[in-house]
């Protein structure tokens, strides 16, 4: 048993991508219709081409409840949550948050005191040894 625990990935940053499904007439929508499946992919292959796929993971997530707000992804360990985020976000959400350690302002959902006194690091990623 301690075997396996010693082989646990640890992830410096975790992405929820909502992929939730409602029936066609809720007036809420839904994330998978609005394309979460599509983000949650192209996250996935970004930071697998990136090399960054052991470092930060990305998964589905079920009900986010904020599926008006369109595609929801929320990072932790920040805690930042994103609306309305759309396959062409995810290139700017990688290089400027999950790299850079920056907040991408124009995707955040409003009403998120917690990321006013909250700093983000940027990644640590180990250079390969000559």
């Amino acid at each position: 048993m301690l075997a396996l625990l010693s082989t646990m990935p640890s992830f410096q940053r975790h992405v929820f991508v909502c992929t939730n499904e409602r029936p066609a007439d809720d007036p809420r929508g839904s994330c998978k219709a609005k394309g979460g499946v599509e983000v949650r992919d192209k996250m996935k292959a970004e930071l697998k081409a990136r090399g960054i796929s052991k470092l930060v993971r990305a998964n589905n997530a079920g009900c986010l409840d904020q599926c008006e707000r369109g595609v929801t992804v929320v990072v932790y360990p920040e805690q930042v949550w994103y609306g309305g985020v759309t396959v062409d976000d995810v290139v700017e959400i990688v290089d400027k948050h999950l790299v850079g350690g920056e907040v991408v302002d124009r995707l955040l959902i409003p009403n998120q005191p917690h990321l006013q006194s909250h700093q983000l690091v940027q990644l640590r990623v180990e250079k390969p040894k000559s």
